[in-house]
């Protein structure tokens, strides 16, 4: 279906090719998964599929791509728009309608579908997406994740025969990332789709996945099985990193797999956890950095948040989490200042944030959002940092140090637009953390980073929380939140359902438990680094 032929892509001014050389075949009916480092080549990888790479993206393609017996380099996206559908990082970035249903029709019209089939398409998109309460809805007015499942639906009801995906499940709470893979897996399995997935939460999807095809980063893919590649990949899910840890061959890709080995690991574990004086972290917060009193925020008739209060002490991690669309982003907003508040108060040292001058507010909160080049406007990495270093009147080089740390090898000159979506979300991070404000929120902060970035922007909040900073993220990545959080905030419905230690309220939830915490329940692990420790 999908065959490179020592494909070689370079773009303009690049010190070497972003993919050298690449020869592999995917057949008919295949689910692949995409993965590598952040900026390892995982977009245009996906682009050379659909013929964005070269004729929209620039830069030159040498060798052969093949889809569907098709040679991209004769044939443009819109000519293979009927074979290849693709899904990016960014919903919000490829919608052209207005509402969720005229969405899920539009790319039938363009393919001259016949309108009763049409009709029937999207009706069956809306029940295999779970959406069909939002048909009506206007796109701009749906949470990130919804929005994600609109988009992956606009591109089934074309009934393609090659489905890309870049990051499908980023942006959804593991539930909702449930569905979507339930849907895609029986695409795979019913239809004969193929399908390339690329995304940096691996334990997601890892299981379902016929083929892993891995980017180092050196221009190289390495294609095989899943687990074979796992065990010596230097990107990994924390099923992987506990089965290397563990020793467990071949590796588990799934829990159902790993606790049917994991039993003699956990008698080692329960045996350790008696000479441990500590396990976990605990956290002793006196005072408030930050004060909510029944914050109300209403859109017209829809009530988003239902008369919160929080509390955050100084140096503590809040993780918000909940299903998508159940207010984590719009108490984010409304805290922060420029968003809408129908009734409440805000404290943070003293003063409400949205009663002060933007470049005051910002000295006190910081908010980094779901789309955060929103807030890149300027033409180069480097005067993005500079102009950071300016505003927050820190010393040069801050911004720069930070996202060194975070991403390192961003060339100073390359202009914000042309950067991988995790790299675009890195400089960001470090441009609103240079100011370190006393409260720091962050709106899904870990799309597009990979385990290794993550590891490293973890180190960067517990630093931050160190130095007495109050740091709050709405996120469903459960697997960074066992990692960083002192406390769990899960929200649905626009109220407050739940409210204590992460490990108190990751473990008792099967939605938001880690796969560590899965694989060797009863006992209570929440990393990878846990267990190392403890086994040490």
């Amino acid at each position: 279906m999908i065959e490179f032929s020592r494909v070689t892509v370079t773009y303009p001014d690049a010190a070497r090719p972003v993919l050298s050389d690449v020869s592999l075949l995917v057949e008919e009916g295949e689910l692949c998964l995409v993965a590598g480092p952040t900026g390892a080549g995982k977009s245009t990888f996906l682009g050379a599929i659909n013929g964005l790479v070269p004729h929209f993206t620039g830069g030159r393609l040498a060798g052969r791509v093949l889809v569907a017996g098709r040679d991209t380099a004769a044939f443009p996206p819109r000519e293979l728009a009927s074979v290849v559908g693709v899904v990016g990082q960014d919903p919000l970035a490829g919608f052209v309608t207005d509402t969720v249903e005229e969405e899920l029709a539009y790319a039938m019209e363009q393919l001259a579908v016949p309108p009763e089939v049409m009709r029937k398409r999207v009706e069956e998109t809306l029940d295999l997406l779970g959406i069909a309460e939002l048909r009506n809805r206007p796109l701009r007015t749906l949470s990130g994740g919804q929005q994600q499942r609109v988009a992956i639906g606009s591109v089934l009801t074309a009934h393609p025969s090659v489905v890309v995906l870049d990051e499908p499940t980023s942006a959804l709470d593991p539930t909702a990332a449930e569905d979507v893979l339930a849907a895609i897996t029986r695409l795979v399995h019913d239809l004969g789709t193929t399908v390339i997935v690329a995304e940096h939460r691996m334990e997601r999807v890892a299981q379902y996945a016929d083929r892993l095809l891995y980017l180092p980063g050196d221009g190289s893919v390495r294609s095989g099985p899943p687990a074979e590649i796992l065990a010596t990949s230097s990107i990994a899910p924390p099923i992987a990193e506990l089965g290397r840890l563990a020793g467990w061959s071949p590796l588990p890709l799934s829990v159902r797999d790993a606790r049917r080995v994991a039993g003699p690991l956990r008698s080692r574990l329960s045996l350790s956890r008696q000479k441990l004086s500590v396990v976990g972290r605990s956290l002793s917060v006196t005072g408030s950095a930050l004060d909510v009193r029944g914050v109300v925020v209403r859109y017209g008739d829809v009530l988003a948040v239902r008369g919160v209060d929080l509390r955050v002490g100084p140096g503590e991690v809040v993780a918000l989490m909940g299903r998508n669309g159940s207010g984590k982003s719009s108490l984010l907003w409304a805290v922060q200042g420029s968003g809408p508040r129908s009734a409440g108060k805000v404290d943070v040292g003293g003063a409400d944030p949205a009663s002060l001058k933007p470049r005051v507010a910002r000295q006190r909160v910081g908010l980094v959002p779901q789309t955060p080049a929103d807030l890149l406007y300027l033409d180069s990495v480097d005067a993005e940092c500079a102009q950071a270093d300016a505003e927050s009147e820190v010393p040069a080089g801050t911004a720069r140090a930070l996202l060194d740390r975070l991403a390192p090898g961003i060339a100073g000159e390359a202009h914000p637009g042309d950067l991988s979506e995790g790299q675009r979300l890195a400089l960001v991070l470090a441009v609103q953390l240079a100011a370190a404000p006393p409260v720091v929120l962050l709106d899904e902060p870990t799309r597009g980073l990979d385990y290794h970035a993550k590891r490293r922007f973890a180190t960067i909040l517990r630093e931050l929380a160190s130095q007495g900073r109050a740091v709050v993220l709405a996120t469903h990545d459960v697997e960074f939140v066992a990692t960083v959080a002192d406390r769990v905030v899960v929200m649905a419905e626009g109220e407050v359902v739940a409210d204590g230690p992460t490990k108190e309220v990751v473990v008792a939830s099967p939605a938001f438990a880690p796969q560590v915490a899965k694989i060797l329940a009863p006992e209570r692990w929440l990393t990878v680094d846990e267990v190392a420790e403890a086994l040490a």
